[in-house]
């Protein structure tokens, strides 16, 4: 039998869930070893094209479910290298929703106020840009005039972008060729790999099992660089705590794979999915009504179809962001640019005959792209997803040799769920066609089901074992010593991109974490600083120290 190797921690996946717990337990003297499935780019590698091959179709993961595809990313850095950087905070009323358990769903110990400390430190940490309306794009400002003419408000969304280093080419979706925007890959990942972490692209983690010892066994694939459906070899990795930070679309899966060797999971694992309540509207602007009414006009150039110029997101509408008003009718509207492919693909004729999404009229439409202004919309769902056995490997059944697979999340969108997106399309309507503006349609669910940038809660902490995999402190209940810190464990959609609070909570898992590896005999210790080491973040620790009860 081949020497099996060991180490202190194993983290599997390197995202935001992966990054900051990497970072800290190997700064605090742990031997941390991080495996991730998808390649290791640099900036370098970052391209700007669609073509198969690229960087573009090497660091997404596109799973196509039954009523649900999940976009995420596949590569060092995680989710954090194909985000659009807006670092909102969730609202305060969404630590108290009830949702589809009609109970509050979040932790006693969990709410804005006790997240707080842990939010500032992720702001410091990465840090987080608050831009002002110079930083704002012609899309986005586009979209603030007509929210300012419909009688709403506007606000520039809080980016994790440096705009000093930004040159708005807006090719961020897939990867930052100019590291202006703050992936894991220019703060914690970077912080960890000085600390003496090691990180292990094109590693596949399959199942886990415990050791006679107490510890964990981890069994991985090695996945061939260009085609991720060739598995090159295996190997095992032993640890006293294992990290599963791997995505919402894929921790289950290790989890339900492991079920045969670990014994029951939990009820939680796998079920109580949410989408986020994500939706996607596209707008056919009127440019000559825009003109007249607004009083706005792009310069000429290619370089402005489409709103390419600018960022992600740089304007949202939070009216609806009211804790006052009933759950199912509090959601967000955000102007985003999306790249050609998929959007392409969805877009709806706005009043067209149907079916919307293809056909003669489409075909006009398309004609149309570069006066398309695409605004998202996050809505509060019913945690309806399901996750059905698990593949023999991976999270799905690839299809092609990169970015696309067939996975077994079900989703049926609630009555609740429908009524939330109706009330934003209908919102959105109101604010973009307002004087004939443009007219604007929600993509089709009819090509992929629903569909989610920001999975989440498919492992969700909480204080009911009924509806929770995890405790509150992201250890999955019956088997101490396994954590989950991804999207998988936020309980439920938040109205707002959903990048910050992944990584508050992250940040306030790794006391818990540390204090199972002293239990277990490891020599680490918390308190490390921000990942640049600055001042203010030494101070936060002090601060953190208190709120960890260390």
């Amino acid at each position: 039998m081949s020497t099996v190797e060991k180490t202190d921690v194993v983290i599997v996946g390197s995202g935001f869930g992966g990054s900051i717990p990497a970072y800290h337990l190997a700064a605090g003297g742990a031997k941390v070893t991080v495996l991730e499935r998808g390649p290791w780019l640099a900036a370098n590698d970052f391209e700007h094209d669609y073509l198969l091959g690229s960087s573009y179709t090497r660091v997404f993961d596109f799973v196509v479910g039954d009523g649900m595809s999940v976009l995420g990313g596949n590569c060092v850095g995680g989710g954090s290298v194909v985000y659009f950087a807006a670092m909102p905070r969730a609202p305060k009323f969404v630590f108290e929703r009830r949702g589809s358990i009609g109970r509050r769903m979040w932790p006693s110990v969990i709410s804005r106020d006790t997240l707080e400390p842990w939010y500032d430190r992720v702001d410091e940490s990465i840090p987080v840009s608050r831009q002002d309306w110079n930083d704002v794009s012609y899309a986005g400002g586009l979209w603030a005039a007509a929210c300012h003419h419909s009688g709403r408000t506007a606000n520039p969304a809080p980016v994790a972008v440096d705009n000093d280093t930004c040159v708005n080419c807006n090719f961020m979706m897939a990867g930052c060729k100019f590291d202006a925007k703050r992936s894991m890959l220019t703060n914690y990942l970077p912080a960890a790999l000085a600390h003496g972490a090691e990180i292990r692209p094109l590693h596949e983690v399959q199942r886990l099992e415990r050791t006679e010892d107490g510890g964990y066994r981890v069994h991985f694939d090695l996945i061939d660089e260009e085609d991720y459906r060739i598995h090159t070899g295996s190997g095992v990795l032993e640890a006293e705590v294992v990290i599963i930070a791997a995505g919402a679309g894929a921790t289950p899966v290790i989890l339900q794979r492991s079920e045969t060797t670990l014994g029951e999971m939990p009820h939680g694992v796998g079920r109580y999915f949410s989408g986020n309540g994500e939706r996607l509207n596209t707008a056919i602007i009127d440019e000559d009504r825009v003109r007249e009414v607004l009083g706005l006009s792009r310069a000429d150039g290619p370089v402005y179809s489409a709103n390419h110029i600018g960022k992600g997101p740089t304007v949202a509408n939070w009216d609806k962001l009211d804790g006052s008003l009933p759950e199912y009718e509090r959601y967000s509207l955000e102007q985003l640019y999306f790249p050609p492919g998929l959007g392409t693909i969805l877009a709806q004729v706005p009043g067209g005959e149907e079916p919307r999404w293809f056909g003669a009229e489409k075909k006009e439409v398309l004609k149309q792209w570069a006066n398309w202004l695409t605004i998202f919309l996050m809505t509060e769902d019913d945690n309806e997803g399901v996750f059905g056995a698990p593949p023999p490997t991976g999270n799905a059944y690839r299809i092609s040799q990169q970015m696309l697979g067939r996975g077994s999340l079900r989703y049926d969108p609630t009555e609740n769920t429908r009524r939330g997106w109706d009330l934003a399309d209908a919102d959105c309507k109101a604010i973009i066609e307002k004087d004939g503006l443009a007219k604007v349609a929600p993509w089709t669910n009819d090509v992929v089901g629903a569909y989610t940038v920001h999975p989440l809660a498919s492992c969700r902490i909480g204080d009911d074992p009924a509806t929770s995999a995890l405790h509150p402190n992201h250890e999955l209940r019956h088997h101490p010593g396994i954590f989950v810190t991804d999207s998988a464990s936020v309980p439920g959609a938040l109205t707002v991109n959903p990048a910050m609070t992944i990584a508050a909570l992250a940040e306030r898992a790794v006391p818990g974490i540390v204090r199972a590896l002293q239990a277990r005999g490891v020599d680490v210790k918390y308190g490390a600083p921000a990942p640049d080491g600055s001042i203010t973040g030494r101070r936060a620790v002090s601060k953190l120290d208190l709120v960890a009860g260390n």
